[in-house]
């Protein structure tokens, strides 16, 4: 599992050595996109209005398409030179699990392109870009979600303490469309189209959320009975948070989008549910986020360097923002814009440090280069 610092799996010593080559360059790296653009939707979501944020957040959004468009070209070279290496890593299951990161990293585009990217390119190619992005996110989200498991049965060897938040990442997927596909609900034709978004949109929660549930009690007891992780997995604890903030985001963007879609007692009943599920779930999210950082700070200690799972720390904190902030709407309560807030600076200073010390690892070579493993 160490080799999740780079992303690539085994591979043998005939393989190319020059570093930088597209042959090393993993699934993980999607995460580099979730990450940035989960600064410009979370950004969104807060009541600020200070000058110059809306900007700000624009020009976020346009460097996570950025990073997509990069990634998706390299990603594409990879295959088609390496399909070698891309086998391995779908037979990899140390690897195999960031495949759901490029599902959220379309979605996580394709929100922030209607949240904020309209005003650069207009409402009308917002609403049509989202909605390809979200389409695409989702069919390959659903794809994940099944075959990802299917692989982990049918083909990967996993030992008994193997089990890490990697796992949530395919499940997670249907989440976050879960989440977005609301926004997509009013641009919809009136009637059935608009019902049956709203209620697929649900349909997606639930999947994902019950996937969920099923995995992360194997993750506690591996920590229970096998200790903490490796040092550089230590951030994956983060992930935790996904789900929980994600499908917080979720019940309140669906409450918000079903009045006049749906009949009005259950409107009621969806603006309820999001109060009822949403804040026990929060709450539970910030226990885990102060186990996780307590782990965090621990590994720290003991020596834990840089590795691209510090992108973990990200896009979880991002959607516990959007999930604070939907609970600020629904509620009333200033307590929740003020944890949305204290959140989104965490947010901000994880991203920078993050994107910074990824930058300078690309510039000096060290992340496509081949794992130590394969020198």
């Amino acid at each position: 599992m160490a080799t999740l610092a780079q992303a690539p799996s085994r591979t043998t010593s005939a393989a190319p050595r020059t570093p930088g080559s597209v042959r090393h360059l993993g699934p993980n790296w999607y995460a580099s996109v979730m990450g940035t653009a989960i600064v410009a939707n979370a950004g969104a979501a807060l009541p600020l209005t200070a000058p110059g944020l809306r900007g700000a957040y624009t020009a976020v959004w346009a460097l996570s398409a950025v990073l997509l468009l990069t990634l998706l070209a390299a990603r594409a070279v990879h295959w088609r030179r390496h399909p070698d290496q891309a086998r391995r890593h779908l037979l990899d299951p140390a690897v195999a699990p960031f495949y759901g990161c490029l599902a959220m990293a379309l979605l996580a585009v394709g929100g922030g392109t209607l949240a904020v990217g309209r005003d650069v390119i207009g409402e009308p190619a917002a609403v049509a870009a989202d909605a390809v992005l979200w389409t695409l996110g989702t069919l390959v989200g659903l794809t994940g979600a099944a075959v990802i498991p299917y692989l982990m049965v049918t083909r990967h060897r996993i030992e008994p303490a193997g089990a890490t938040p990697v796992w949530i990442l395919p499940l997670v997927a249907p989440m976050v469309s879960a989440a977005l596909g609301p926004a997509l609900v009013p641009h919809l034709p009136p009637g059935q189209w608009r019902t049956a978004m709203l209620l697929g949109c649900y349909a997606l929660f639930g999947m994902s959320l019950l996937a969920t549930l099923l995995v992360l009690p194997l993750v506690l007891s591996r920590l229970l009975h096998h200790g903490a992780l490796p040092l550089a997995l230590t951030p994956t604890l983060f992930l935790v948070l996904g789900p929980l903030g994600q499908s917080t985001t979720a019940v309140n963007n669906l409450a918000d989008a079903a009045p006049g879609v749906v009949d009005a007692s259950y409107a009621h009943a969806m603006s309820a549910f999001a109060v009822l599920y949403g804040v026990p779930v929060m709450g539970f999210a910030l226990l885990w986020l102060a186990i996780a950082t307590a782990m965090v700070v621990r590994a720290f200690r003991n020596g834990m360097g840089f590795a691209m799972t510090w992108w973990g720390f990200t896009f979880p904190l991002g959607t516990c923002v959007t999930g604070a902030a939907g609970l600020a709407r629904h509620t009333g309560l200033g307590v929740f814009d003020g944890l949305a807030g204290a959140l989104f600076a965490v947010l901000l200073t994880a991203v920078a440090v993050t994107a910074t010390r990824t930058a300078s690892g690309l510039a000096h070579g060290r992340l496509l280069a081949p794992p130590p493993a394969a020198r």
